[in-house]
């Protein structure tokens, strides 16, 4: 093994057991955490606002869940800003240059987020469809954003994000007539490299699909349900034949 394998190892080796100790942190409180990873302008934030706003303040029948958001990003907190003008509560990271976040730096943002108070921890990646999908935060699932700009062959250019999200969340479809863009095959090509992963379009502006997508994460969240324990080991989704 060259010396560049072992150092890759002994950090990566060093990344997991403090993203298993933001793991427990989190499991101690009773929250569940996504981990949101997606090319810069895909929309994640907007997302998150949407997403902010239709969990906080329900239909008639639901119970409210408040979200809190660690922001990642290379320079400024302008996102982390806009999070907290949707009302939730949001501390941000700035890698100064490092294209992802790491287990270390989720674990120095983690005690300025009331845990206590919140159901959903959603950290936002640095834009990034590469770096950041490798690394372990302490998250419980991975969240693959990407948008009808961007072009229905990102699942197919960039599979390792895919082949490990629990969701792909495929945004700004309100752009769907105006663009040549192929919905069913970019869901097909996800589902290709991992067959277990959840899909779903959607529009943040118009509302269009984000039922389903709230629907989802009500339905993970286990408000009602006592803290999860923290598992031994951070596991991936089951991935197709051709992957393993």
């Amino acid at each position: 093994m060259k010396r560049t394998e072992i150092l890759d190892k002994i950090i990566i080796d060093k990344g997991d057991k403090i993203a298993l100790k933001n793991r427990a942190q989190i499991d101690k409180a009773g929250v569940l955490a996504l981990n949101l990873i997606g090319s810069p302008g895909c929309g994640k934030t907007t997302l998150l606002e949407r997403t902010i706003a239709e969990l906080h303040d329900p239909r008639a029948g639901s119970v409210p869940l408040k979200v809190g958001v660690i922001e990642g990003d290379v320079q400024s907190n302008l996102d982390r800003d806009r999070i907290a003008r949707a009302g939730a509560p949001a501390t941000q990271i700035q890698t100064g240059g490092a294209c992802r976040l790491d287990a270390a730096m989720v674990e120095k943002a983690l005690p300025q987020i009331p845990l206590d108070k919140i159901n959903i921890l959603v950290i936002e990646n640095v834009g990034n469809l590469i770096c950041p999908t490798g690394l372990k935060l302490g998250e419980h699932l991975k969240i693959a954003v990407i948008s009808v700009p961007e072009g229905d062959e990102k699942p197919a250019k960039y599979p390792t994000v895919f082949v490990r999200s629990d969701a792909a969340v495929i945004t700004k479809i309100d752009l769907l007539p105006h663009l040549d863009y192929d919905l069913d095959r970019a869901a097909t090509d996800c589902r290709k490299l991992n067959n277990r992963i959840k899909i779903f379009p959607l529009s943040a502006k118009t509302g269009e699909g984000i039922d389903a997508w709230i629907e989802y994460l009500r339905r993970l969240s286990g408000a009602n349900r006592p803290a999860r324990r923290a598992p031994a080991e951070l596991k991936e989704p089951r991935r197709t034949a051709e992957q393993k």
